[in-house]
C-alpha cells in the first residue's frame, strides 16, 4: 500500500512556517466543518437519548467511567442523481474553469463544483474524468512555436534559459494549477483527496487510462504530505472522543462494533498512532496499532491479552494499519507510519529489539485457494496435485472421510478439501485440525513467496507492501488459526502472517525521507 516523495520539480510554495495562520496562506485550506466524522454508524450499542458528552474535548476514559454518551448524527452522503447528469456534468466543469479566472471568487465556484461533482454517479464521474483530461489541458498551439524557436537556438545562446523557462511555463498543466486554486479553499484539500479516491476506483474498475489526471493530483499531494506538513501523535484512553470513535469506525482490517472495544487496544503495552495533516487536525489520514510484546504474537488473542506482569517486553507488533483517505494511496505513507513509529519505541524502550507485523492474508481462500482446489482456471502456479502432495496418507485419508465425498485422484480430493474448508465446522474438529494445519500453513507459504502479478511483485497486496518496504517473512511466520473468527476463516481460512523487519530497513527509510527526523511527535505524555 510505494511511491517516495520526491523532491524534484516541486511548485515553489511558502515556508510551513505559516501555517500558524489560519488558512490565509497558499496551502490547503482547514475547514472544521468540512472534516469526515467516520462512517456514520453508531457510536456504541445502548446509547440512549437525553445524555450528553463533549465528544470534541473529553477524554475517552472519562466517557468509560462515566458512560455519558449520544448517538451521533448519521452522516448524508452526496446523492447519485441520475436525471439531468449530463448537464451536471458541464456545471461541473464550467464550475472548474472559473477557478482559473483571476479576480473571481473562488468559494462559490468551489461549493458549485462540490454539490455538482456529488450530485454524480460513477458513470457520469468517468465522464467528469475524460472530460477533465480532452477539454482541460495545454493545447499544441500554445507550445509549438516556442518548441520551433528552441529547436533552432544554440544551449549557449543567452536567451536559451529564459525559453526554458517559458516553455516549463506553457508545458504546466491547467488542471494542475486549478487544483492548487482549490485547495486553498476551506475544505478544499478534503475534496482533492476524495476525488482522487474516486479517480483511482474509476481507473481500476474501468479500465480506461486516467493517469495524467491523476499524475496532476499527485505532484501537488507529493508537496501537501511531507515535513512541516503531517505530525504523529500517539492515541491513548485520554485522547478526545471523537478521535477515538474515529479510529473504531476506519479500523478495516480487524473492524469493531462496540466502541468498548478499543480498550482492549489502547494502554500501556497496546498502543495506537496517528498521522495527522495539520490543515486536517480532526481527522488521521492513517494509523496503526501496535502490541508490545515477549516475542512474536502468533495470534489475535495473544495481540489482545495484555502482557503479564512482570513480562519482558522485547517486540512490537503491528496488527493493524489503515488508511482512512483512499486518495493517498501510492504516496508512502504506510512505510513511512510504520519507521516512524518504529524510531519512537526504540527511543522509549531500548530492549524493544523486534519490529513486525501479525498480517491478514485477503483474498487466500476466495480467490486462490478455493479455485485451485475446486479446479477452475486460474493463473496460480499451485496445481491441485501439490496441494494433495501437501498431506500425508493419513491426513489425506481423513479429509475424505470427513467429506463423504466420492473415491478418485487428486482431483477428487481437492474438491473434498474444498467442501470441508468452505464450512467452518471443520474449526471444532480437533482431530481435522491437526491433519490440515501443515498443508495449509505449506499453501500459504506458496502463495505469499511464490504467486507474482505481472510486474513480478507478489500477488497478494498485503505481503507486496511490506515485503516490498523490507520485511522478510519465513515457514516459521505462518500461524494456523491466528484468527479463528467468522471473518478470518473466509478470508484465509484462519491463517495469519508475521512479516518481520531487520534493523537496515529504518536506515532505508531516513535516506529516502530525508525529512524523517524533523517530523513531530504529539502526545498527552511520554511514557517511561
Amino acid at each position: 500500500m510505494q511511491v517516495a516523495l520526491s523532491g524534484k520539480d516541486r511548485v515553489p510554495v511558502e515556508p510551513a512556517a505559516a501555517f500558524g495562520r489560519r488558512a490565509r496562506i497558499g496551502f490547503p485550506g482547514q475547514d472544521g466543518g468540512d472534516v469526515q466524522k467516520g462512517s456514520g454508524r453508531p457510536l456504541a450499542e445502548g446509547a440512549g437519548p437525553g445524555l450528553h458528552f463533549d465528544s470534541a474535548g473529553s477524554s475517552f476514559s472519562g466517557w468509560i467511567r462515566g458512560r455519558r454518551m449520544v448517538e451521533p448524527e448519521r452522516q448524508q452522503k452526496g446523492t447519485n442523481g441520475r436525471n439531468g447528469s449530463s448537464a451536471i456534468v458541464q456545471q461541473v466543469l464550467r464550475a472548474f474553469d472559473e477557478l482559473e479566472k483571476e479576480g473571481r471568487p473562488l468559494g462559490a465556484a468551489f461549493l458549485t463544483l462540490r454539490a455538482g461533482y456529488h450530485a454524480l454517479g460513477e458513470p457520469d464521474r468517468m465522464r467528469l474524468f475524460l472530460e477533465m483530461l480532452r477539454r482541460v489541458e495545454v493545447s499544441k498551439a500554445s507550445v509549438a512555436p516556442l518548441i520551433e524557436v528552441l529547436t533552432q537556438c544554440d544551449e549557449g545562446d543567452p536567451r536559451w534559459p529564459g525559453l526554458l523557462a517559458d516553455l516549463r511555463r506553457r508545458v504546466l498543466s491547467p488542471r494542475l494549477r486549478r487544483f492548487r486554486k482549490l485547495a486553498h479553499i476551506p475544505g478544499g484539500l478534503k475534496f482533492i483527496l476524495d476525488f482522487r479516491g474516486d479517480l483511482l476506483a474509476a481507473q481500476r474498475e474501468g479500465g480506461v487510462e486516467l493517469g495524467a489526471l491523476d499524475a496532476d493530483i499527485v505532484f501537488l499531494l507529493e508537496m501537501w504530505f511531507q515535513e512541516g506538513f503531517l505530525y504523529l501523535e500517539e492515541i491513548t484512553l485520554d485522547s478526545s472522543y471523537r478521535q477515538i470513535e474515529l479510529i473504531k469506525n476506519n479500523d478495516m482490517v480487524h473492524p469493531m462494533t462496540r466502541i468498548e472495544e478499543m480498550g482492549r487496544r489502547l494502554g500501556k503495552d497496546r498502543r495506537c498512532f496517528a498521522l495527522y495533516h495539520r490543515l486536517l487536525p480532526f481527522e488521521p489520514v492513517i494509523f496503526i496499532e501496535v502490541a508490545l510484546t515477549s516475542g512474536l504474537a502468533r495470534s489475535m488473542e495473544e495481540v489482545l491479552a495484555p502482557a503479564g506482569e512482570g513480562s519482558r517486553i522485547d517486540t512490537a507488533i503491528f496488527y493493524s494499519i489503515n488508511n482512512t483517505q483512499n486518495g493517498l494511496a501510492g504516496l508512502g505513507l504506510g512505510w513511512m507510519l510504520i519507521g516512524k513509529v518504529v524510531d519512537y519505541l526504540r527511543g522509549e524502550n531500548e530492549h524493544i529489539r523486534t519490529f513486525a507485523t501479525l498480517s491478514p492474508i485477503p483474498g487466500f481462500w476466495k480467490r486462490y485457494l478455493r479455485p485451485v482446489l475446486e479446479g477452475r482456471k486460474t493463473d496460480a502456479r499451485l496445481t491441485c496435485r501439490e496441494v494433495a502432495g501437501f498431506f500425508s496418507k493419513k491426513g489425506a485419508a481423513m479429509v475424505r472421510a470427513r467429506s463423504e465425498g466420492e473415491a478418485g485422484g487428486d482431483e477428487a480430493f481437492c474438491r473434498a478439501l474444498a467442501r470441508i474448508l468452505g464450512e467452518e465446522q471443520w474449526v471444532r474438529d480437533e482431530e481435522l485440525r491437526r491433519s490440515l494445519e501443515g498443508p495449509l500453513k505449506r499453501a500459504t507459504y506458496f502463495y505469499l513467496t511464490e504467486e507474482k502479478t505481472g510486474r513480478g511483485k507478489p500477488l497478494n497486496p498485503v505481503a507486496a507492501f511490506h515485503l516490498g518496504n523490507g520485511a522478510t517473512v519465513a515457514p516459521r511466520h505462518i500461524h494456523f488459526l491466528a484468527n479463528p473468527t467468522p471473518r478470518g476463516l473466509q478470508e484465509s481460512c484462519g491463517v495469519m502472517v508475521n512479516y518481520v523487519y531487520d534493523s537496515d530497513w529504518l536506515g532505508q527509510i531516513r535516506r529516502t525521507f530525508q525529512w524523517f527526523d524533523l517530523m513531530e511527535v504529539r502526545g498527552i505524555f511520554r511514557r517511561r
